[in-house]
């Protein structure tokens, strides 16, 4: 990137989610080949090598800009926000990395192609809050028929002051919510929590005036449910899993964390007992794992909001809100007492969790047969799905 430098401001997705399963925009000072396109290794398999030739994202400065999956909408940064790339900084190049459900229509002897990818807002006005992005994540593995909590947590060792702004959750198919927090001083406040069955989106955080320096400790947990009888290892393709919390910061002025990312082990391996007695997890939150009814798009969000067909499509998509559709159908059939036991005169509390896990179940089941007809009927009528 020849010339002075210049701000993001601003991502408009190109792309639908049964086409690319995630698209990740990556900075780097040199990348990992100046070909277009090329094998980043990741989600290729064995077999299926095709004419691309290999090579990692980065061969130096690798760092994560934006993310996108699940047909999130556009991402507007706040006002005097911007992330810097090109002139003097270590961004010299960007790379997109496009994640696919299957490339098999891409691949000899198929001649299908592909335009999925971003368009970037920017501009070379100076901003005075540099955008960065900090990633929690981890490895480890899910037993079948179990839920599993995958963790992480790291100390801040940078002398900088960082402002979240904006969260992003991203698991495959068997994240139930993932939730991620600053521990200072034994305090536990959330940056955010989401489940990643809705549109993975940038989405507020839930403290806009929280500030993360140096001594304070960032975690996040991903709540995983695994009904299946196989082990699922994390890995990068859509038959693995995936436990990232995304935390999206500005600083006052150009310092940025020296390290951007956060991994541990996890399960087996590591767990938040493995930190040590600093993560004070006496006092963590009761409800980590649990799901609030705060809108993260309420009013004040610098997110762009779901517009037109664009929302329409993207709540149908989401298993979770048709989920809450069919409750709303339930409740109105059979009458409340049928999705919430506890109400129900005689219930034990072994029978009401026993029947609670039975209209999960049910709705679960439904809502998967309901995005099944859905995608049947969009394909008929012709829309891009």
């Amino acid at each position: 990137m020849d010339g002075p430098a210049t701000y993001i401001t601003g991502f408009v997705p190109h792309a639908n989610m049964s086409t690319a399963h995630h698209m990740l925009l990556y900075g780097c000072a040199d990348p990992g080949q100046k070909n277009e396109p090329w094998n980043c290794g990741e989600m290729m398999d064995s077999e299926k090598k095709g004419s691309f030739k290999p090579g990692p994202i980065c061969r130096s400065g690798s760092q994560i800009i934006y993310a996108w999956a699940m047909d999130a909408p556009q991402l507007t940064l706040p006002e005097d926000v911007g992330f810097k790339v090109g002139g003097k900084t270590t961004v010299q190049w960007l790379v997109l990395q496009v994640h696919y459900k299957d490339v098999s229509s891409f691949l000899p002897p198929n001649t299908n192609t592909d335009n999925s990818g971003i368009t970037l807002v920017t501009t070379t006005k100076r901003m005075p809050k540099r955008a960065g992005v900090y990633l929690l994540g981890t490895g480890g593995e899910l037993e079948p028929h179990s839920i599993v909590y995958m963790e992480t947590a790291c100390t801040i060792t940078d002398d900088i002051e960082m402002h979240p702004f904006a969260f992003r959750t991203h698991a495959h198919t068997h994240g139930e919510v993932l939730s991620g927090y600053r521990i200072r001083n034994g305090h536990w406040t959330e940056i955010g929590k989401q489940t990643p069955k809705k549109p993975q989106m940038f989405y507020n955080t839930t403290h806009q005036d929280l500030v993360v320096k140096k001594g304070d400790i960032l975690a996040a947990r991903c709540t995983m449910n695994n009904d299946g009888n196989t082990t699922i290892p994390i890995g990068p393709t859509q038959h693995d899993e995936m436990c990232n919390f995304y935390m999206m910061y500005y600083v006052n002025g150009d310092k940025l964390s020296s390290d951007g990312y956060c991994f541990k082990a996890g399960p087996p391996n590591w767990s938040w007992d493995d930190f040590g007695a600093s993560l004070h997890l006496e006092s963590a939150p009761s409800d980590i794992s649990k799901l609030s009814a705060v809108d993260n798009t309420q009013d004040g969000s610098t997110m762009e909001d779901f517009s037109g067909e664009q929302e329409m499509t993207s709540n149908l998509e989401t298993i979770s809100g048709l989920q809450h559709f069919l409750q709303e159908s339930l409740d109105s059939e059979y009458g409340s007492e049928h999705s919430d036991p506890a109400r129900v005169a005689g219930f034990t509390q072994r029978e009401s969790e026993a029947w609670r896990e039975y209209i999960r179940a049910l709705l679960r089941l439904e809502a998967e047969q309901a995005l099944d007809d859905l995608e049947n009927a969009y394909d008929a009528d012709g829309y891009v799905y």
